[in-house]
């Protein structure tokens, strides 16, 4: 009998799963996939500094190709718990939603996973390769200890993934909008100006950082990346802070910190938008210098429209009605490390309710998308 993905998703949503916490929803997971043939691995990872993380890989069969599956069980805190309708982990059903943290990010779409896989076995279907799933309980924390570590672990064990669908809550309004191909590259910059501190009235006397700052911060903003490229939008810099510190209104400060984020299209990689930020800064910087702190936090990758996305969007539609937009926008995913490892595209739930108060997807939504993911799997083992 097919395993119903709404039940599998409120027994998940009912593990209190807040990074880096698993709360049992590996266990939980880990139960449905060996009731259905897989062999499964816990991989708890951690290093000094960050909290340690359990995660699990799963696999059916040994053959190539390995079609694999990637999510995450962690959740993000429930915020104000009084401003909820309902418990947020008691997995409620309710006027056709299934309601709680992580419904919609993304324990729907998990259940999703292994209700496809057990429909897919039930139909007889052979699997002419393997089917995985890569879990990670580390994806809304600093994704040190999950996704990329597994990998790691992957390569160094001959495990080899061909083909992937990450289920992150792709779609704007409805079931079958979109499919991300890709995701924008990401840097995070500090920049910092020292100066003197002084008195206000001996400017003479001291150095102020904020004008030779606001100078640099205005000609990095006002600077134009590039106009987009076929399946990316243009590249864009946001200044997100400007600070000094200084709760005075006698003294000049004694130094000033702007930072900024860029996300990046396939126009840029790590090395070259690197070198466009200081170029930018050095030509406005003045001559008192500045120091430049540089974070890069995932790189731009897109997977071209290919036999395997259209079986995707094939199956979208052949459930849904809708014909999805391939497309690059939105953050940043675990797909950002996968990339390097397989073909990787994301497709889930709506996202309308993710990280807010009275996370909720239709409980008919959660029934389509395992549909969906057993004609991606009918299609791709046929």
């Amino acid at each position: 009998m097919t395993l119903d993905p709404v039940q599998l998703a409120a027994d998940l949503i009912r593990c209190p799963s807040i990074t880096p916490e698993d709360a049992g929803a590996l266990d939980v997971l880990q139960g449905a996939l060996e009731a259905l043939g897989f062999t499964c691995t816990r991989l708890p990872f951690e290093e000094d500094g960050t909290a340690p993380v359990d995660n699990l890989y799963a696999r059916l069969g040994d053959a190539a190709p390995n079609f694999c599956f990637a999510g995450h069980t962690d959740v993000v805190p429930v915020g104000a718990q009084g401003d909820w309708q309902v418990d947020p982990f008691a997995g409620t059903q309710k006027d056709g939603f299934l309601w709680g943290r992580g419904a919609a990010d993304m324990k729907g779409a998990i259940a999703a996973f292994v209700s496809a896989v057990s429909a897919h076995l039930e139909d007889g279907r052979n699997i002419n390769g393997s089917i995985s799933l890569l879990i990670t309980g580390d994806e809304e924390g600093p994704s040190v200890n999950g996704t990329r570590k597994m990998l790691d672990w992957l390569k160094s064990h001959g495990e080899v993934i061909d083909d992937c669908v990450v289920g992150e809550p792709t779609n704007p309004d409805q079931l079958g909008d979109m499919i991300k191909i890709g995701r924008r590259g990401s840097v995070n910059g500090v920049i910092t100006v020292n100066g003197a501190q002084g008195h206000v009235a001996y400017p003479h006397l001291a150095a102020n950082p904020v004008p030779q700052l606001a100078a640099m911060v205005n000609h990095l903003s006002q600077s134009s990346l590039d106009a987009g490229t076929e399946h990316f939008q243009p590249s864009n810099l946001e200044i997100t802070s400007f600070d000094v510190g200084n709760a005075t209104t006698n003294v000049i400060p004694a130094q000033a910190i702007a930072r900024f984020n860029i996300r990046y299209n396939d126009n840029w990689q790590a090395d070259t938008i690197s070198s466009w930020i200081r170029a930018r800064l050095d030509e406005s910087a003045g001559d008192s210098g500045y120091e430049l702190a540089l974070e890069h936090t995932g790189d731009c990758f897109l997977t071209a429209p290919n036999s395997f996305v259209e079986s995707l969007s094939a199956a979208v539609q052949s459930v849904t009605g809708n014909r999805p937009e391939l497309s690059t926008s939105g953050g940043t995913s675990d797909a950002r490390f996968i990339k390097d490892a397989a073909r990787v595209v994301e497709f889930g739930l709506v996202g309308k309710t993710m990280h807010k108060v009275d996370e909720r997807v239709r409980t008919d939504d959660i029934r389509q998308l395992a549909e969906i993911y057993r004609r991606l799997l009918d299609a791709y083992f046929s």
